[in-house]
C-alpha cells in the first residue's frame, strides 16, 4: 500500500511539474494547484492511515489518531485556494496588459 501511495504522490508530482514548464499561463496555474493537492496528500500520509482510531484521546482510547497532519492540511487548501486566486488575477492582468498568455510576455509567431 505504502508503494501505491508514493507512486500516486510521484505521478502527480511529476504531471505538476510539466505543467508549470509550459509556456501558458493555465498550465502554470493549474500545475501549481495540482503540485499543492500532492503536497497535501503527502503530508496527510505522513500522519498515517488509521483506521478505527480515536479523533480525540479518551480514558480508553489504545489507538489515536494524530490530529498534526489533518489540521496542517487543512490550512494548506485554505492558503491554496487564495494563492490560486491570487495567481489567476495575475494572469488575467497578464494577458490584457501583454495581449498574450505566455508566462514570459513573448506570443509564439503567428498567435497573436
Amino acid at each position: 500500500m505504502e508503494f501505491l501511495l508514493a507512486s500516486g504522490i510521484g505521478w502527480v508530482t511529476a504531471c505538476g511539474i510539466y505543467l508549470l514548464l509550459r509556456g501558458r499561463s493555465f498550465s502554470v496555474v493549474l500545475g501549481l494547484s495540482v503540485i499543492g493537492y500532492a503536497v497535501n496528500v503527502f503530508i496527510f500520509a505522513m500522519g498515517r492511515l488509521w483506521s478505527g482510531a480515536a479523533p480525540i484521546l479518551g480514558q480508553r482510547a489504545a489507538l489515536v489518531a494524530d490530529p498534526l497532519p489533518q489540521a496542517l492540511v487543512l490550512t494548506a487548501i485554505v492558503i491554496g485556494f487564495a494563492t490560486t486566486g491570487f495567481v489567476i488575477e495575475l494572469a488575467l492582468r497578464s494577458r490584457h496588459e501583454n495581449g498574450s498568455d505566455h508566462v514570459d510576455g513573448v506570443a509564439e509567431e503567428g498567435t497573436r
